[in-house]
């Protein structure tokens, strides 16, 4: 049953059978009949079938939603039995925001002072990239904003309050003050990140609407 969630969770990050089978070293009717035989199982059609992948039914939905839940309880469990077995070892995958990246230094240092042989693999992600790894299993946890915009179904956990400096040179505009408003910050030219960017909203839209005042660094 596992390895038949694992294919239907393949399938919804490709949308595309070939690419969904060859991502898991099987070929396409493997994947096929796979796929029917848990149907079978469950009895309801899982995903909608023509000449391409044309997603999934409402029950394919639901399935999946459940297929997240067991294929990561599964890979869990086999990762603490190894654990009890020898040193923690591994590669523990974190997709990661651009702003957050300093911060993961630290955790590099802590696991280095540890005595397991795990790795950190830090994925420099969107916010909306992060949340879509989390939900196809692709990394083991991700450093997000989590109350600017919906996170969806996953465990948060706060590290810590983000703060905004506006860093501008002496001569500069502003460059005389000690504090400047959110609504003067929009009228400074900003080296900021692509509108894809989370951090970009967030300051875009209290530059529009705020008056709180960021200190100058």
């Amino acid at each position: 049953m596992i390895d038949k969630l694992e294919l239907l969770l393949a399938l919804a990050k490709e949308r595309h059978f070939g690419r969904a089978a060859e991502a898991c070293g099987v070929t396409q009717p493997t994947m096929s009949t796979s796929l029917k035989q848990l149907e079978e199982i469950l009895g309801v059609m899982l995903v909608q079938r023509g000449s391409r992948f044309q997603g999934f039914t409402p029950e394919g939905e639901r399935v999946l939603d459940w297929a997240r839940r067991i294929v990561g309880d599964a890979r869990a469990m086999r990762q603490e039995i190894n654990g009890l077995k020898d040193k923690l070892s591994g590669e523990i995958r974190i997709a990661v925001i651009p702003t957050v990246l300093g911060i993961c230094r630290l955790a590099d240092d802590a696991l280095s002072r540890s005595p397991s042989r795990c790795t950190i693999s830090n994925c420099s992600s969107t916010s909306a990239d992060v949340l879509g790894l989390l939900e196809n299993l692709e990394v083991d946890a991700g450093l997000t904003y989590i109350e600017n915009e919906p996170v969806g179904k996953v465990r948060t956990v706060p590290l810590y309050n983000e703060s905004y400096r506006l860093l501008t040179s002496p001569d500069g505009m502003f460059g005389d003050r000690e504090q400047v408003t959110w609504k003067e910050v929009g009228q400074v030219p900003l080296c900021l990140l692509t509108p894809d960017m989370q951090n970009r909203r967030i300051s875009i839209a209290r530059s529009a609407r705020s008056e709180q005042r960021p200190r100058r660094r």
